[in-house]
């Protein structure tokens, strides 16, 4: 008999979930998540994928993941540290540090690891972290990990982390402190003070760590935001994914060669997890390498992401304070955001809701990622499908 008392939780907590709109319901794509998908056999312009250069249905990405399967199999087959490091993984790192800029970087198998495994491997209960109150979910659970003391500081707010900084030093409390920030804010857009962020931490001298997840490949002639400020020899921890922009999956922290020994035999993911598959290391030295020969699909996401954006906010819509292709339409009610969603949907535009918790309550929105993918007639139907769903609904 399986427990009475987990089925009485899961069944009166998701009934609630449902009752304040905050259940997300996941619709599987039918073929490739390109800038048109397939669900429940309705074909609709895609605005809700990560895939933000078209890289994940590339050509030339899924010729060499296919000659990387031939050549290497279709597994690791091991850990890094006992057989599972192929030479596609030793070739993948060394390109993911020229691309950032660093003397070294490590690959892992994706993005949320990397903030669990790299946080954790240097910062412990002896230590503080000051943390941006909008990152993301996966650097709050590698804080939770690492059991420092974290302590929040407001939005992009420099006085606040400022002030934050110097009490926590003077303190004498730490051994360590740690300021860290989402390079790009996924929710919102916005882009990360960066420079000023880094003259804080010299001054403090904080260890720096920058998760460009939504920057890598979108900011910085698409070399990411830490490029973008030129801030390379300043930052400790550049981290991104490979699922992204990139196209593909995994992750990485880049950086210099000393943090990446030490995270190559202290950080748990490396340590425990078979590493990703031949394929996706093949096809992702590829698309770094496309990125680095030529900014055609990085000029054409931003192209894109300018035309929605002015044709969404000429309509009336709430797009925010996004300084990248992100482009949410915050409507505010949880259960209306969904609604929103759902009109959408039904008129031919798979934009997904957000609500509480992975934004806070009360703005709940859709976030529309155009892509170099999109054409600007997809662009154009999904702006007037915006147009009727949004006066039929009172928003605009």
């Amino acid at each position: 008999m399986t427990s009475k008392t987990l089925d009485s939780f899961l069944n009166e907590n998701i009934a609630d979930l449902k009752q304040r709109g905050l259940y997300n319901e996941i619709d599987p794509v039918q073929g490739a998540n390109g800038p048109q998908i397939t669900i429940a056999g309705k074909k609709l312009i895609n605005l809700s994928s990560n895939n933000y250069l078209g890289l994940a249905t590339d050509a030339r990405l899924k010729e060499v993941a296919k000659a990387a399967v031939d050549s290497h199999g279709v597994g690791a087959g091991a850990v890094r540290t006992i057989n599972g490091t192929l030479d596609l993984h030793i070739a993948l790192e060394k390109k993911i540090a020229q691309f950032k800029g660093t003397e070294a970087a490590i690959a892992y198998q994706s993005g949320f690891n990397c903030n669990m495994a790299a946080i954790s491997a240097v910062m412990d209960k002896h230590d503080a972290i000051l943390s941006d109150e909008l990152n993301h979910a996966s650097i709050i659970d590698g804080c939770r990990l690492s059991k420092a003391k974290i302590i929040r500081f407001n939005h992009s707010d420099m006085a606040d982390l400022r002030e934050k900084a110097k009490a926590a030093v003077e303190s004498g409390q730490y051994n360590k402190i740690m300021v860290i920030t989402d390079g790009v804010f996924s929710m919102d857009g916005d882009i990360a003070k960066l420079p000023e962020i880094v003259e804080i931490a010299e001054e403090f001298d904080l260890i720096t760590y920058v998760d460009d997840a939504h920057g890598s490949g979108v900011t910085g002639k698409g070399a990411g935001t830490v490029k973008h400020f030129g801030l390379q020899d300043k930052v400790d921890f550049q981290m991104g994914t490979l699922s992204k922009a990139i196209g593909v999956i995994g992750g990485y922290v880049a950086g210099k060669s000393n943090l990446i020994d030490w995270l190559k035999v202290r950080s748990r993911p490396f340590l425990f997890s078979t590493a990703v598959s031949p394929a996706d290391a093949a096809a992702s030295r590829k698309a770094i390498e496309l990125l680095m020969e030529s900014t055609e699909l990085h000029d054409k996401l931003w192209e894109n992401g300018r035309y929605l954006k002015e044709g969404l906010k000429k309509l009336g819509f709430d797009i925010g304070e996004s300084e990248t292709p992100i482009t949410p339409c915050i409507i505010g009610e949880e259960k209306a955001a969904q609604e929103f969603s759902k009109r959408l949907f039904e008129e031919g535009v798979y934009a997904k809701s957000i609500v509480f918790p992975t934004v806070p309550q009360g703005t709940g929105r859709v976030r529309n990622m155009p892509t170099a993918a999109h054409t600007k007639e997809m662009l154009d139907e999904a702006i007037a499908i915006y147009e009727k769903v949004g006066k039929e609904m009172g928003i605009i």
